[in-house]
C-alpha cells in the first residue's frame, strides 16, 4: 500500500518539481551581470596616444624643452640638453600609458575629460591629453595637455620641434632689478 501511494505521489509531485526547477533556474539566470546593457560593460578603449608626439614648453614663448616620440614600438620621452652639452636631447626614457582611474593621483581634472595618460615608470613625468571641448570651456585651462612633473602640475605647450641647443639651466631672472615701491610714497 505504501509503494501504491508513493508513486501516485511521485507522478503527481514531478511535473511541480520540474517546475520548481525550471523557475529556480530562470531566477538565478536574470540575476546573472552577462545580461547588463552593453553600455555598462564597455571595455576603456586603448587611447590614441599619437596625440602626444611632439615637443612641448612650459611657456608658448619658450624653445622646446620635452619631446615625445614612437621608438621601437613604444613610447619615449627625451628633455633637451644644455647649450654644453654635445648633443641636443638626452637619452630616450620609456613611456607608459596610464589608467583613467590614475588620473587623480596627478591632475585634479575628471577623468572622463582626459583622452588619454602617459607617464614615466617612475612617474616623475606625466603627460594628459584633455578633450579639446573640455579645454576649451574651462577658464582654468589654456592648453590641451597637461603635466606632472615632480609633485607639481601645470598646463603645457606643444610647440614647434628644433634642433637648438639652449641654455635652460642659465638663471632667466638673473640681471632683473625689483624697486622697492615704497620708495615713491
Amino acid at each position: 500500500m505504501m509503494s501504491v501511494s508513493s508513486n501516485v505521489l511521485n507522478k503527481k509531485l514531478m511535473p511541480l518539481m520540474v517546475a520548481l526547477m525550471a523557475s529556480s533556474a530562470l531566477f538565478l539566470s536574470a540575476c546573472n551581470d552577462s545580461n547588463t546593457p552593453a553600455d555598462a560593460k564597455k571595455a576603456e578603449a586603448p587611447a590614441d596616444l599619437s596625440i602626444f608626439a611632439g615637443c612641448y614648453t612650459v611657456s608658448r614663448d619658450e624653445p622646446a624643452q620635452i619631446k615625445v616620440s614612437q621608438q621601437g614600438g613604444g613610447w619615449v620621452m627625451q628633455m633637451k640638453e644644455p647649450a654644453s652639452a654635445k648633443r641636443v636631447w638626452d637619452d630616450a626614457e620609456p613611456l607608459e600609458v596610464l589608467a583613467k582611474s590614475d588620473i587623480p593621483t596627478y591632475f585634479s581634472i575628471d577623468p572622463d575629460n582626459v583622452d588619454a595618460v602617459i607617464g614615466r615608470p617612475d612617474r616623475v613625468l606625466v603627460l594628459a591629453h584633455v578633450k579639446p571641448v573640455y579645454a576649451n570651456i574651462d577658464p582654468l585651462l589654456d592648453s590641451e595637455y597637461l603635466s606632472y612633473i615632480y609633485r607639481g602640475a601645470n598646463t603645457i605647450y606643444r610647440v614647434e620641434c628644433d634642433e637648438v641647443n639652449t641654455d635652460i639651466l642659465a638663471n632667466p631672472h638673473a640681471n632683473i632689478v625689483i624697486d622697492n615701491v615704497n620708495d615713491s610714497i
